[in-house]
């Protein structure tokens, strides 16, 4: 019986307590019950308790003895910790917090908590801690938690907080720690900051805060000042570098500019952390930092600084970021050798300046000394020589960046001795002898880039079987021979694999159909044979096909309609024959490219291929559809020869006058047009449809009723000198080539007008988007006096432009057995469809070269060359020039003679004078800042510098269009994947992971 009641009286302990607190002090009791009731509420708001920390909260245990709960026995068992930090708790915070007035610290941190902040945790007067980073929570904060006049500590990070920074925070006196990073706050920050004299450290990153930093903030005694990637402007405030005590300064990714005090490194000898990246800094860089003893990262990637690098670095033992990546920096890299005592650094970047230096002083040998090193970011640069390092000597490294260089040479076999090596970007140089087996030792590899160099034999085995392979495998535009390994199988992560423009020849392995996270498969330019494997089909994820430029043969497999997310097929170029399916892809004419193969069927009929009862009949007999259709098709031949007589018999007669032939075209390809037709189409040529002038005519609208569609009827002036022999140059060009991004062809009508006169046209698809002249340029007037705005085009708008204009020319360069100049590149001859996609035009001064003479002769009426003044012949060389300046042009919205220009300055000397130290001042304003600078300012340059490149004045020192048309691909692929990349950042401070560098 005592025992029973022995576990009775536990059992209700809780009870007893609350009977006996009320008897001996009611007052106390009921703020216990206050306290409880708080947290009881606190509970109810929480949907989602996956580890269970709130099972103990119930009445079997008193309330100070609940999991995160700590009560103060001094103050009678009241609440004043709530620590609930990485327990998966999903909710919203309920309102009644605000009860527990004796709470000192809130932690819940790493929890899903969502909502607003309640307006009531204002009454938390004796509140010193509060942490609810990496949440959810919503709405401002609120402006009455300056009421919480104890507060030390507070730590928004990684929120969906919106709003203003409330000005009133800056009345929390005792406030040391403010972190509001990673949010959606707007505004300036706020002058009253600089009444926080407590404060020493502040994290305001990745928001989208505004205009100047206030000079009131100088007035604090921070160590840690964390501003980066925001839009703030104008200068950091002179005060701020003179705060002694700083010792992380991270103001990247904003829009600041002005010179870096000479004497940083003196005002602020506490510094270990220096991110300037992403803005507009100018001048030097500081020698002085070398005396800022503890500097462990200095970066100012993506600015206009120049000279030369401090060679104080060395003097920095704790440093293990230096990265100066994409600046315009000039040395020869003898630095490298005074850093021989900065065993610990990790990083060391200077990507994209303009370092030059020749083999034994390219890369110094003191750099094998850094034995820690990760990441070697030295691409884009003007090294030459051979790569002469011991990269065994650098066990640890990560990332190593050579590419776009002038390094000649073999591809060092020791690289094979980095197992932890992940990337390898040696792409652009001068690289030539085989690949390395080595490299298939290095068995972390995910990304690996060997394209635009001189590389022979055939591709190794153990490269094609580095399973690790999961990003990239590019070895496009060498020499390589020889057929794909059946290793290639092992790529079973592999994303992305080009092998394009090289010798590679025998059939595609079917080990290929286990590659199956593949996304783009690029095998164009090559002696590929076979027929299109079947088990393509199995490659489910395939966003991207080419396969063009072989000798591919059989039928289309109808696998490749089941790809269900593939937007481009190009097929183009073998010798494939059959019937062309009717599903997936293939549905969609504009994303598939067929041209020069053997004798295609079927399809849709946007495609124009012929019917497969015509091409295969049934082996018993003409079926009835064949019956039917050789008759028609007869009586279509025998008109087609009677029209074909009496033009040819008009054309003699002309000819004999002016001594020129008309062109042969083959009758199924084209449609017969009267002009009756033409003139019912364009109402009459009416002015009203008038839709370009040029020098030998005018482009008229018009609506074609024998097909249902809009075209663009462009009718030759025959008065005008040149007219005539610009029509037979354009008929010519046109007649045999087709391509996406050449303007279509649909027909030539060469008649007698109705009164008599002769009459000669040309038909081409109508472009809705007009020419890219009217994008870049506002010149049309209205008829209310004023200038019609132009349209605007977004970066990726322009790269893809630029790429399909790119792309267009290198095949009338090199995409056929006969070559053709186009010789009239300029943004009024690039048309743009529904969907963007640009088309060349305006063939009229066109010239076809037979490629296996390789003469070319003098043709110097080029309205680009008399335009710069050049008198460029006729050439490929002509027509890179006249590209570079389309392409300088686009990205600047200036015309290649612009009227700003004076003395001997053009297009092309305006951007490469300011390439350097002004190339964002130079650039289009229109361009939407679309990822907020970083990759944006890296893909301006890139791309302004192809432009410059093409344009050089001698023709030799110009680029190929292959190698234009890939640069610019892969500029493209990496503007998008830093996008995808830009929100990884640390976890507190928001800071950059080395990722970024």
């Amino acid at each position: 019986m005592a025992m029973a009641i022995k576990w009775s009286s536990l059992y209700h302990i809780p009870l007893f307590c609350w009977c006996l607190c009320f008897l001996l002090n009611p007052a106390v009791c009921l703020q216990n019950e206050t306290d409880r009731l708080a947290l009881t509420s606190f509970k109810d708001a929480i949907q989602k308790d996956p580890f269970g920390v709130l099972g103990s909260w119930n009445e079997s245990l008193h309330f100070c003895d609940w999991n995160g709960v700590s009560c103060s026995r001094r103050h009678h068992h009241r609440v004043v910790r709530l620590i609930l930090s990485s327990q998966g708790l999903v909710g919203v915070l309920s309102p009644h917090i605000g009860n527990l007035s004796f709470l000192r610290r809130i932690d819940f941190r790493n929890n899903s908590f969502y909502g607003q902040i309640p307006q009531q945790i204002d009454r938390l007067h004796r509140l010193q801690d509060i942490d609810l980073s990496n949440n959810s929570f919503q709405g401002n904060i609120p402006a009455n938690l300056s009421r919480c006049s104890n507060l030390l500590y507070l730590n928004f990070i990684d929120n969906e907080l919106v709003g203003n920074i409330p000005a009133e925070l800056g009345s929390l006196q005792k406030l040391e720690a403010l972190g509001l990073a990673k949010n959606n706050l707007t505004g300036g920050i706020p002058a009253s900051m600089g009444n926080l004299s407590s404060l020493w450290q502040i994290s305001l990153r990745r928001n989208s805060l505004q205009g100047q930093i206030p000079e009131e903030i100088s007035q604090l005694g921070l160590r840690l000042l964390i501003f980066g990637e925001n839009y703030l402007t104008g200068e950091i405030p002179y005060g701020l570098f003179n705060i002694s005590k700083l010792e992380t300064f991270e103001v990247d990714s904003n829009q600041l500019h002005g010179i870096i005090p000479s004497d940083i490194g003196l005002t602020l000898p506490n510094l270990s952390s220096l991110l300037l990246s992403v803005n507009m800094f100018t001048g030097p860089i500081p020698i002085s930092l070398s005396n800022a003893s503890a500097l462990q990262q200095i970066v100012i990637v993506y600015n206009e600084f120049s000279g030369s690098i401090p060679r104080g670095f060395g003097m920095l033992p704790d440093l293990e970021i230096l990265n100066f990546a994409f600046n315009q920096l000039q040395d020869d890299l003898s630095f490298i050798d005074y850093l021989t005592n900065c065993s610990n650094l990790i990083i060391l970047g200077l990507r994209a300046n303009f370092l030059k230096g020749t083999l034994h002083n390219a890369i110094p040998v003191g750099i094998e000394n850094l034995v820690h090193l990760r990441f070697f970011l030295f691409g884009g640069n003007y090294l030459s020589g051979h790569i002469a390092i011991d990269f065994g000597k650098l066990p640890l490294l990560e990332l190593l960046d050579l590419g776009s260089n002038k390094f000649t040479g073999k591809i060092p076999s020791s690289i094979g001795n980095l197992s932890f090596l992940t990337r390898l970007y040696l792409g652009f140089n001068n690289l030539h002898g085989s690949i390395p087996p080595s490299l298939g030792s290095c068995h972390n590899l995910n990304e690996l880039e060997l394209f635009h160099n001189n590389l022979s034999g055939s591709i190794p085995r153990q490269i094609m079987g580095l399973s690790s392979l999961s990003v990239s495998l590019d070895l496009s535009s060498n020499a390589l021979t020889g057929p794909i390994p059946s290793e290639v199988g092992s790529l079973t992560t592999l994303l992305r694999l080009d092998l394009s423009n090289n010798r590679l020849s025998g059939t595609i392995p079917n080990t290929i159909d286990k590659c199956l996270s593949l996304q783009i498969l690029d095998l164009q330019g090559n002696s590929f044979q076979g027929e299109i494997l079947a088990g393509f089909g199995a490659l489910r994820g395939l966003q991207e096909v080419d396969i063009s430029r072989n000798n591919f043969s059989g039928k289309i497999p109808s696998s490749l309609s089941q790809l269900n997310g593939l937007i481009y097929l190009n097929l183009s170029f073998n010798q494939l024959q059959g019937e062309v399916p009717k599903q997936g892809i293939f549905l969609n004419a504009s994303a598939i490219s067929l041209m020069g193969n053997g004798i295609l069927c079927g399809g849709i009929t946007e495609m124009k291929l012929p019917s497969c009862l015509i091409m295969n009949p049934k082996k018993n007999g003409l079926s009835l559809a064949l019956k039917v259709t050789i008759p028609v098709v007869a009586a279509t031949i025998l008109s087609a020869l009677l029209v074909g007589f009496i033009i040819f018999w008009h054309w003699q007669r002309i000819s004999r006058k002016k001594n020129i032939s008309m062109p042969s075209f083959d009758d199924h390809q084209f449609l017969r047009v009267s002009y009756a037709e033409l003139f019912k189409a364009t109402d009459g040529f009416s002015m009203a449809n008038i839709i370009g002038v040029g020098s030998y005519g005018s482009v008229y609208k018009g609506l074609l009723e024998q097909i249902g569609k809009q075209v663009a009827v462009k009718v030759l002036n025959l008065q005008r000198r040149g007219a005539s022999n610009s029509f037979i140059s354009e008929c010519q060009a046109l007649r045999t080539i087709r391509h996406r991004n050449l303007l279509k062809l649909l027909s030539v009508c060469s008649s007698i007008d109705f009164e008599g006169n002769d009459f000669k046209a040309l038909i081409y698809e109508f472009m809705v988007n007009g020419n890219l002249d009217k994008w870049l340029h506002a010149h049309n007037a209205r008829e209310d006096g004023q200038e019609e705005e132009s349209g605007n085009l977004k970066l990726i708008d322009r790269l893809n432009i630029a790429i399909d204009v790119a792309t267009a020319i290198d095949y009338l360069h090199n995409g056929r057995s006969s070559i053709i100049i186009h010789g009239d590149i300029k943004p009024s001859n690039v048309l743009l469809d529904e969907q963007m996609t640009a088309h060349i035009g305006d063939f009229g001064l066109a010239k076809i070269v037979a490629s296996i003479s390789g003469e070319i002769q003098q043709y110097q009426s080029s309205s680009t060359a008399i335009k710069y003044g050049l008198g460029d012949p006729a050439s490929k060389e002509g027509d890179v020039y006249s590209y570079g300046i389309l392409l300088l042009e686009m990205f600047t919205a200036k015309r290649p003679i612009d009227e700003s220009f004076k003395e001997d300055l053009n297009l092309h000397t305006y951007v490469e004078r300011n390439i350097s130290d002004r190339v964002m001042e130079i650039v289009d304003p229109r361009i939407e800042f679309e990822d907020g600078g970083e990759s944006f300012k890296e893909c301006i340059l890139s791309v302004m510098r192809i432009g410059v490149e093409c344009s050089r004045e001698q023709p030799g020192e110009r680029m190929k269009m292959g190698d234009v048309t890939s640069e610019l691909t892969r500029i493209k692929g990496s503007y998008l994947k830093q996008n995808l990349q830009q929100g990884r950042r640390n976890a507190y401070s928001g800071g950059p992971s080395t990722s970024r560098y």
